[in-house]
C-alpha cells in the first residue's frame, strides 16, 4: 500500500524551489521530512525520549552526514565506509544546533537527536543551506515542546544583487557568504564571511535573508497542519519553590552586586561568588540541602545574573570595572619562537593566543573530500583550546566541535587577505594559552601578526572583537558591550564576533538569546564593534607595521616555474630518478603539478638556500634546452675520444653532444688532442640531425676561415662512397661483372 504523503513547495525565484515532504520515509521517528531542491535531497529525522534524563541540561545531539553514495562516489581511504564526520559536516551541525537549542524549554532534559543526511547530491545546490529548514520541519511534525518554527538560509550578493541559497558557482562571484538562522519574528544566528563590506550592507543582507526565512517558516506550519499537528507531550518539569527563590535572592543579590561592582580579576571574582554561595548554603541544614540543594544553586545563579545585568544597565559598569565600550589592556609580541617560520603572541586582558605560521608547497594543501565538495585549501587555520587555558583539568578527547568552529571563523576572517599570487601553502595554528572571553578573536589578531612576521604579504591586517548585549524588555534599557568577558557571554543576551580590516568586515558570528532584537540595536552593536576593532588594529600595527619583505633566513623560499607539458617527464625522470637526485643534491623540495587547462607543468621549488634553488632552475632549463639549427653555442670539452670530443653546452650544463674529429678543423686531424684538450671552451655551430648518422651535428671548423687553396672533398653517398665517380685514391676502379 502506497503511503499517503504531504508536501509543501517554497519558491526561491529564478526558477528554483524547495519542497518539504513527509509520510513516505522513516515513519517510526517522531518526525521526519525529505527536503529537496533540484536533485539535492536531505532526509531529517528527530527523536526525543519520553523519560527525562537525570541531568540539568538538554542532551541535544544534532548530527549531519553526507553519504558518498549520494554523489555516486566511494569513500576515500582504505576502509570503504563513512567514518568520523568531516570538518564541513561538523560546521553544519553547529549551525543547526545553535538555532534549535534555545527554543526548547529550559527544564526539558530528555535525550534528543536530530539526524540529517544528504541522500542525493546536486552540484548546483549547497545542502548545508537547507539543513536548518529540514530540522525545524521535522520537529514541527513531532510532539516536542518547541517554541516556534525556524529556518536557515544562505545569502550572497552577485553583481550588487542579493541571492538566497546561491549555487557554488554564484558564490565564487559573491562578495558575501552568510548563513542566517531565524524564526518569523527574530534573527537568532548569523555566521559568514565578506569582502570588506560595511556595517549597513551587512544589515541589509540579514534583512533580505530574514524575509526568505519567514516564507520557509510559514510553509512548515502549513505542512504540520495538513499532516495533523500533534499535541505537545507532557513531561516532568523541574521543581520550583517561589519562597526559596525569594529567600536566596534577598540573601545574595546585594552581596553579588558589591562583588561585581568591585571590578576584580576572573579568579578573584569567582572565588568571591563561590564564598557567597557557600555562605548561603550554610544557612540551611544538611537535610534541607539534601532535599533542595540543587534549587539553592539554581536560584543563586539567577540572583547573580540579575545583579550583574543591573549593574551594567543602571551604572554602566562591568564585572572587571570597565565601561561598556572599553577594551581591555593589550600587549603583543612577534618572532617569539626562534625556529618557526612566523609567530606572535596576542594578549588582551585574561585572554592569550600564541599563533605560528608554517610555509609549504602545494603538497601540504588541506585536501577536502566530501560528497558535496572536493577541493583543497592552500590557506588554513587550526585552533586548539587546551583545558589549562581556563585553569581546568579535564580529559582531552580529540578536536572538539567548538575548536573546529572557532578555527573556521578565524580562517574565514583572514583568508580573503592572503594574496592570490602567494606561492606558499600557509598553515596557521593558534594555541589558546589563557581564556576569558573571545579566544577566537584573539586568534584572528595573533594570526594576522604571525602571518606578517612570516613574510606573507597580507593585503591588509585584520583584527577581531567580541560584542555582547544586555537588555531589559520592561524598561526598554539596553547596553552594548565591547570586548566581552566569559561571564558576560553566559549572562548576556548576545555574543557577536566581528572581524575586519580598516575598510570593512571580513567575517562574523552572532548568537542572539533574546527575542525580537531590533535592527537599531544591531546597527549600534556593529558600529561600536567597528570602533573597538580599529582600536585593536592600531595595537597590532604598532607591533608590526607591515609584512616582512621576505621570509626569514631559515624559512623555506619558494620559486614557481612554468614549463611546457612535454618536459614534465624529463624533469621527473624514469621512476622519479631525476627529480629525486636533484632534491638530494640541492637540499630542496620539488613539486610538479599539471595545469589541466593549459597542460603546462607548474614546478614549485622550496628550499632554504638560494644556491640550491638556483641549481634546480639551471637543471630544469638545461633539460629543456633545445639548440636551434644555424645558431652558435659556447661549449666545453668534458671527454676525449679517439674519434672526437664530447662537449657540453655552457649555457645548459648536462646537455652533451659529440664533436666529431672531422669537424674540429679544416686540416686533416690525426689526433683530437692536437686541436682541443679537456676543459677547453670554444664556440661551435649547430647543424641539427645529420641525415646520414641521424645524430646531432656540431662543428668547430664551420666557424673558422678555410685555409687558402683548400679543396673540399665531395660528400659521401648513401653507400658511404664519395660522389663524383672517384675513389679515395683518385681515378676509377674496374669492377668485375656480377654473375647471374
Amino acid at each position: 500500500m502506497i503511503p499517503k504523503t504531504f508536501k509543501e513547495v517554497i519558491d526561491l525565484g529564478d526558477g528554483r524551489e524547495i519542497s518539504i515532504e513527509t509520510g513516505k520515509l522513516a515513519k517510526q521517528a517522531h518526525g521526519s521530512v525529505v527536503v529537496q531542491s533540484g536533485k539535492c535531497m536531505l532526509l531529517c529525522t528527530v527523536v526525543s525520549n519520553y523519560k527525562q534524563a537525570d541531568v540539568d541540561f538538554l542532551p541535544l545531539t544534532v548530527d549531519y552526514r553526507e553519504k558518498f553514495a549520494a554523489a555516486g562516489r566511494y569513500p576515500g581511504g582504505f576502509f570503504k565506509r563513512e567514518a568520523r564526520p568531516s570538518d564541513g559536516e561538523v560546521l553544519t551541525m553547529r549551525l543547526v544546533d545553535r538555532v534549535l537549542r534555545p527554543l526548547f524549554p529550559k527544564d526539558y532534559h530528555s535525550e534528543t537527536q536530530v539526524m540529517i543526511q544528504l541522500m542525493s547530491h546536486d552540484e548546483d545546490v549547497m545542502p548545508d543551506a537547507m539543513a536548518g529548514l529540514a530540522a525545524s520541519a521535522a520537529i514541527q511534525l513531532s510532539d516536542f515542546p518547541f517554541e516556534c518554527a525556524i529556518s536557515e538560509a544562505r545569502v550572497g550578493r552577485v553583481n550588487g544583487e542579493f541571492v538566497i541559497n546561491p549555487t557554488r558557482a554564484q558564490l565564487k562571484e559573491s562578495d558575501i557568504d552568510m548563513m542566517i538562522g531565524a524564526s518569523a519574528d527574530s534573527v537568532m544566528m548569523v555566521e559568514g564571511e565578506m569582502d570588506e563590506i560595511s556595517e549597513e550592507e551587512m544589515t541589509e543582507a540579514i534583512k533580505f535573508a530574514h524575509e526568505a526565512i519567514k516564507v520557509q517558516c510559514a510553509a512548515q506550519i502549513r505542512l504540520a497542519e495538513a499532516f495533523g499537528k500533534k499535541d505537545v507531550r507532557e513531561y516532568d518539569p523541574e521543581r520550583e519553590d517561589e519562597d526559596l527563590a525569594k529567600k536566596v535572592y534577598d540573601l545574595t543579590y546585594d552581596k553579588v552586586y558589591a562583588v561585581a561592582k568591585a571590578g576584580s580579576a576572573k579568579h578573584e571574582r569567582s572565588a568571591a561568588f563561590d564564598a557567597i554561595k557557600e555562605e548561603i548554603k550554610a544557612t540551611f541544614s544538611e537535610e534541607e540541602l539534601e532535599d533542595f540543594g540543587d534549587l539553592v544553586s539554581k536560584y543563586f545563579y539567577k540572583a547573580e545574573k540579575a545583579a550583574v545585568r543591573d549593574l551594567t544597565l543602571n551604572e554602566g559598569l562591568r564585572l572587571d570595572g570597565r565601561k561598556t565600550d572599553e577594551i581591555r589592556p593589550i600587549w603583543c609580541e612577534i618572532d617569539y619562537l626562534p625556529s618557526v617560520h612566523g609567530s606572535s603572541i596576542f594578549t588582551r586582558g585574561e585572554t592569550q593566543a600564541l599563533a605560528t605560521v608554517t610555509l609549504g608547497t602545494s603538497r601540504e594543501a588541506n585536501q577536502i573530500d566530501m560528497p558535496s565538495y572536493e577541493g583543497e585549501e592552500t590557506f588554513y587555520l587550526h585552533y586548539n583550546f587546551p583545558p589549562f587555558s581556563t585553569g581546568e583539568a579535564r580529559p582531552i578527547r580529540g578536536t572538539s566541535r567548538r575548536e573546529v568552529g572557532h578555527g573556521n571563523l578565524a580562517q574565514r576572517a583572514l583568508k580573503g587577505m592572503i594574496p592570490e599570487d602567494c606561492p606558499y601553502t600557509v598553515r596557521v595554528v593558534s594555541e589558546v594559552l589563557e581564556s576569558n572571553g573571545s579566544s577566537s578573536m584573539a586568534t584572528v589578531c595573533s594570526g594576522t601578526m604571525a602571518l606578517m612576521d612570516a613574510g606573507v604579504q597580507l593585503k591588509k591586517p585584520v583584527s577581531g572583537i567580541a560584542m555582547g548585549l544586555i537588555t531589559d524588555t520592561d524598561s526598554g534599557k539596553y547596553a552594548v558591550l565591547s570586548d566581552i568577558l566569559g561571564d558576560e557571554d553566559h549572562l548576556g543576551d548576545m555574543d557577536f564576533k566581528v572581524t575586519g580590516t580598516a575598510d570593512g568586515i571580513t567575517a562574523c558570528q552572532m548568537d542572539i538569546k533574546v527575542k525580537g532584537l531590533s535592527y537599531e540595536i544591531l546597527v549600534k552593536a556593529l558600529m561600536q564593534a567597528k570602533d573597538g576593532r580599529l582600536h585593536i588594529l592600531e595595537k597590532l600595527t604598532d607591533t608590526i607595521e607591515a609584512p616582512r619583505e621576505d621570509v626569514k633566513s631559515y624559512a623555506p623560499k619558494i620559486v614557481t616555474k612554468v614549463i611546457p607539458g612535454e618536459y614534465i617527464g624529463a624533469v621527473i625522470g624514469s621512476g622519479g630518478k631525476v627529480i629525486q637526485e636533484l632534491q638530494k643534491e640541492t637540499n630542496t623540495t620539488i613539486v610538479i603539478n599539471e595545469d589541466p587547462d593549459t597542460e603546462e607543468g607548474i614546478v614549485e621549488i622550496l628550499g632554504t638556500g638560494q644556491e640550491g634553488i638556483d641549481a634546480v632552475i639551471a637543471k630544469i632549463e638545461a633539460l629543456m634546452f633545445k639548440p636551434e639549427v644555424g645558431s652558435v653555442y659556447e661549449v666545453k670539452v668534458i671527454k676525449m675520444l679517439d674519434f672526437g670530443a664530447v662537449v657540453e653546452y655552457v649555457e645548459a650544463p648536462g646537455n652533451e653532444v659529440l664533436l666529431h674529429v672531422s669537424e674540429l678543423a679544416w686540416e686533416r686531424t690525426e689526433k683530437v688532442s692536437d686541436v682541443v684538450n679537456m676543459g677547453d671552451v670554444f664556440d661551435v655551430k649547430y647543424f641539427g640531425l645529420d641525415p646520414r648518422t641521424r645524430k646531432e651535428k656540431v662543428s668547430r671548423k664551420a666557424l673558422l676561415p678555410k685555409p687558402e687553396g683548400y679543396v673540399e672533398r665531395p660528400p659521401r653517398n648513401d653507400k658511404g662512397d664519395r660522389r663524383g665517380g672517384g675513389d679515395r685514391r683518385g681515378g676509377n676502379r674496374d669492377r668485375k661483372p656480377r654473375r647471374d
